[in-house]
């Protein structure tokens, strides 16, 4: 009888999920409901799913309004009825246009008018299919009105929102937060009736007594109503077929493995050809033909448009993908398992990862859109978050900020807050986890079978895809299944490094980029990952990366490979990061492995470090077969298995364990490897696809570091902000300007060892000024002077200044102060009248003005201000000059010593430990630009912090681990800085352009 339930879907607005409205559904006896969320078909495809084997019939449909004035509701009649009312919302959504007060012809579906809605239109005429709906609140009215002479029109219109005044309040707060408003000041038109809640069926009936033809229409409104969908193992509602029909495709996947099997392996022997008879099979069979056929065609058009990609995941193990090119990882060569990847027990099509660069992304998901038909986005749902929502419900109860900034800290004793700031805290616990908005998943691309619209609505994010109203979770239980087309910026650095190369060194040899096996080979290259020399390089250039490479002393690829792996979270905890190191440095501990584990995992000395690994364990250890090892990998790592499937595993693992002779505590020991291990693990492909772009990356850094660097900071660096690049580009032997209203770009640009820094660094200048620079020094050629730009530019004395304070004009020999006096003069301290290039450029008048004396550290500060740091070395601006003290580079000599070094901090990491204290890990570099790493045990970590950035004094026993060095702080200490000159003591700015 209720058929208008709203849950915590309808933005903002609900306050309860799709499965808490089922039990209050069974709580209240109620056998037929309908889910109706405002604006939103989110929560549907779950409650059809909840109910599927219980007793309770799942309506569905849609509340749509304008804002929170509701217009009408609908409700499908049928699957057809819910694709007419999700093209409708989308319809709107996408033009961001209000819903009309009448709907249009929906003949799938039950169109109901509230009551109110209809007295204000005055409607009269009705559609078979349009009903006016009425609540116990409306009963009164309804005697009175001539619309109870419309008896078959008439239905139970009683809305459901809340369980309680606690979900009336929270929703009050929602509303509040969602119209910006106080909760003092929100209006009764933008909340729901505290009403709207559900009683019994038994109650509902007694309130309708007098209305009997009511209930009878709408329980045959209801019985009229049935939309039903699959869920669960085998669906697969992607396109499937990608040609013209099965057979095609079948053929075409066929004969291009074969056509293209020499390319990869000339000499292909009986292994290969099996392997590739046996994937081939096993991807027909399964159906999964149209989805190789679709990554191929997605990766060709990439190739066409000459975009760099990379094709990882679990796809990575596959030799069709290898031989067809998604893939550049050799399954052979490394070993890998297809069954990884796809095997019959898998319910869930095959995954592949593609990665392209940030700027080509966009046109290849254009591409994808615009070759196949049924085309979405993948949803995904911003939740509240503690902190925020606490941030969010104190501004609605109109608490300072501080009392604000205190609540979302987490920094408080409870008993200490007043009785606003407890209600805060108590409605935050209540509304954490609620969906906030609507957002994109991060690579997720639905090609399907049929529309969009059969399974949700759509709306249009801001890069104008439109994007379904579901998540992946729900999405997998239908059948839909996502293709991952993914943006990273290391691809990035790698294409834009060649064409800077080729810009700044014409006649440099550059060796083909896709020739991994000559980096691989090199003794250069594999020397950096050895010393941890990797900034700026692809995955491995993180402080915990790089200690690991220098203590693993990795000098190969497959080394590289384990170490992309073991850095997971997942192999550290298990204790097996230690381990792998220890067997790997010392051949002797390699004979403490248990000899079965040895020879399942020679390449890693018996110790899991790969998702295969799991699978090996499972298949050889344990002898599960492949197709259940990798269902016990996958629900080990979190993925979805059919219900008491681990546990049948699990019992038949222990089983077989036992009979191969093993003891208890060894099969206990192994499992719970596995289950502490498999969570967290890279496949042995995917980690494999990660150090073929490292190994790109470090052949251009190390052949090619200037221009790199440029590339790299260009595609937004990577994990170190932007004065660490610009350090090591120092160290690389480069000179750094600032930008020059010559030679700078909007991106950095390099000539020989001089790199000019780009103009979007310039805080507040603004685009188009920028524009009209580069537009005019292409057109009309450098500019003479600043006479000669302020003739050619049309520019505000603002703009200008911004660009005379960071020294752009440095270029006339003459002092910056001397020339923004002048620019004020000459502007007028205005803009010019007019952006028409001039005719007859005006004579200019010259000024006399005093000689002003230039300083490093003014001109230090204006960077800070304008770039957010100085271009000099930050130790060149110490109040106090550092003292003698150890180099990052003599530390090796000072090993179980307690030394004294200055460092400037680069990157800090607070990490908890098992007894619930903190320490922290410091990056620094010195005086020369060698990088040094710290860690502040809790004992220190205590006392000092290394929130701040700044020069440290740091004083500890420098510590060796298998190759690997690092200062155990003992105390530390904050260099103050010179100040700024121009200051004075009543904390004013003097001198020009101040």
């Amino acid at each position: 009888m209720y058929l208008n339930c709203h849950t915590y879907y309808s933005l903002r607005y609900g306050t309860f999920s799709v499965k808490e409205l089922c039990e209050l559904a069974r709580k209240n006896r109620i056998k037929q409901l309908a889910v109706t969320d405002i604006n939103n078909t989110s929560a549907c495809l779950e409650f059809i799913k909840i109910n599927k084997e219980t007793d309770i019939k799942p309506l569905v449909g849609i509340d749509f309004r304008n804002g929170a004035d509701q217009q009408y509701i609908g409700i499908a009649k049928n699957n057809a009825g819910f694709h007419q009312l999700n093209k409708h919302l989308s319809q709107h959504l996408h033009q961001k246009k209000e819903f009309e007060a009448e709907a249009p012809l929906l003949p799938d579906s039950f169109i109901i008018y509230p009551f109110e809605k209809i007295t204000a239109l005055k409607k009269t005429d009705f559609r078979s299919n349009e009903f006016i709906g009425i609540s116990i609140d409306n009963l009164r009215k309804l005697k009175f009105s001539a619309y109870r002479k419309l008896e078959d029109k008439l239905v139970v219109l009683q809305t459901v929102s809340f369980r309680s005044k606690k979900d009336h309040n929270a929703h009050r707060l929602l509303r509040a937060i969602d119209n910006n408003t106080l909760l003092s000041k929100l209006p009764e038109t933008e909340q729901g009736s505290f009403s709207h809640q559900m009683i019994p069926e038994t109650e509902l009936r007694k309130e309708f007594e007098d209305f009997p033809h009511i209930l009878k229409n709408t329980q045959k409104l209801m019985d009229s109503c049935n939309v039903d969908f699959e869920f669960g193992r085998g669906q697969n509602r992607n396109l499937l077929v990608a040609g013209k029909s099965p057979e095609e495709d079948i053929h075409k996947l066929t004969s291009l493995c074969y056509q293209k099997l020499p390319e990869k392996y000339p000499d292909a022997d009986e292994k290969v050809c099996a392997r590739l008879k046996k994937e081939l099979d096993t991807i027909i069979k399964l159906g999964f033909v149209s989805y190789f056929l679709i990554n191929l065609d997605i990766v060709n058009y990439a190739r066409s448009k000459r975009y760099p990609f990379v094709g990882r995941g679990s796809g990575a193990n596959s030799v069709v993908a290898y031989i067809l090119g998604i893939t550049n990882v050799d399954p052979i060569e490394l070993d890998l398992y297809f069954e990884r990847f796809i095997n019959p027990n898998r319910s869930s099509p095959p995954d592949f990862d593609i990665d392209f660069s940030w700027k080509d992304r966009n046109d290849v998901t254009d591409y994808i859109f615009r070759t196949y038909k049924n085309t979405a986005l993948m949803g995904t749902y911003v939740t509240f978050k503690s902190r925020a929502v606490a941030r969010e419900l104190g501004k609605v109860f109109g608490l300072p900020k501080e009392n604000i900034d205190k609540l979302s800290s987490g920094f408080f004793e409870y008993s200490q807050l007043d009785h606003l700031e407890k209600l805060v805290l108590q409605y935050s616990r209540l509304i954490e986890g609620f969906p906030n908005y609507l957002s994109v998943h991060s690579g997720g691309i639905l090609i399907l079978n049929d529309s969009v619209f059969n399974y949700a609505g759509t709306f249009l994010p801001p890069k104008g895809f439109q994007t379904i109203q579901i998540d992946m979770n729900i999405a997998e239980d239908v059948g839909i299944h996502k293709f991952d087309i993914l943006a990273q910026r290391g691809l990035s650095k790698i294409t834009d490094a060649i064409e800077i190369i080729k810009q700044n060194q014409p006649d440099a040899e550059i060796e083909d980029i896709e020739n991994i096996y000559a980096f691989k080979e090199d003794p250069a290259i594999n020397e950096l990952l050895k010393v941890g020399d990797c900034m700026g390089v692809f995955y491995v250039e993180s402080p915990a990366m790089r200690g690991l490479l220098t203590r693993l002393q990795t000098d190969n690829y497959m080394n590289l490979v384990a170490a992309s792996s073991v850095i997971r979270p997942g192999v550290s905890s298990a204790g097996m990061k230690e381990e792998f190191i220890r067997r790997h440095r010392d051949p002797e501990l390699r004979k403490q492995a248990h000899p079965v584990m040895y020879k399942i995992m020679e390449d890693t000395y018996g110790v899991m470090v790969y998702q295969e690994d799991v699978m090996k364990v499972a298949h050889i250890f344990a002898g599960l077969d492949l197709d259940d090892a990798d269902v016990l990998r996958r629900g080990m790592s979190g993925k979805k298995t059919s219900k008491g499937q681990m546990e049948k595993i699990e019992k038949t693992f222990r089983k077989n364990c036992k009979e191969k002779g093993y003891s208890e505590e060894l099969t206990s020991e192994v499992w719970e490897q596995i289950s502490s291990f498999a969570g967290y693990a890279f496949p042995k492909g995917h980690s494999a696809s990660y150090a073929v772009e490292s190994y790109q990356s470090l052949y251009l850094k190390k052949y090619f570091p200037l221009e790199f660097m440029v590339a790299a900071i260009n595609n937004g660096g990577g994990f170190y902000d932007l004065q660490t690049y610009i350090q090591e580009i120092r160290k690389c032997g480069g000179k750094i300007h600032a930008p020059c209203i010559n030679k700078s770009d909007h991106p950095n640009t390099i000539y020989g060892k001089d790199i000019y820094l780009g103009f979007g660094y310039i805080k507040e200048l603004e685009v188009k000024t920028v524009q009209q620079i580069l537009e005019n020094r292409q057109f009309f050629g450098s500019f003479k002077s600043m006479d000669d730009f302020i003739d050619r530019i049309y520019i505000s004395i603002e703009q200008l200044s911004l660009l005379l304070k960071i020294n752009a004009f440095r270029f006339t020999g003459i002092d910056k102060h001397e020339l923004l006096w002048k620019a004020y003069f000459k502007l007028h301290n205005s803009k010019p009248k007019s952006s028409q290039a001039l005719l007859f450029k005006p004579q200019h008048r010259d000024f006399e003005l005093p000689e002003f004396e230039y300083s490093n550290l003014i001109e230090a500060y204006d960077q800070m201000e304008l770039l957010g740091f100085p271009l000099c070395s930050h130790f060149e601006l110490l109040e106090e000059p550092v003292k003698d003290s150890v180099m990052a580079k003599d530390l090796k000599d000072h090993i179980g010593r307690d030394v004294e070094i200055y460092g400037n901090l680069v990157n800090s990491r607070k990490t908890g430990t098992s007894n619930g204290k903190y320490m922290y890990f410091g990056t620094f570099y010195d005086i020369n630009g060698d990088i040094f790493d710290t860690v502040l045990f809790p004992k220190v970590a205590e006392k000092y912090s290394l929130r701040s950035r700044g020069i440290y004094k740091c004083f500890g026993k420098v510590m060796y681990d298998l190759g690997y060095i690092s200062l155990d702080i003992k105390w530390i200490s904050r260099q103050a800085t010179k100040t700024d000159p121009r200051l004075v003591e009543t904390g004013f700015k003097v001198g020009v352009g101040s």
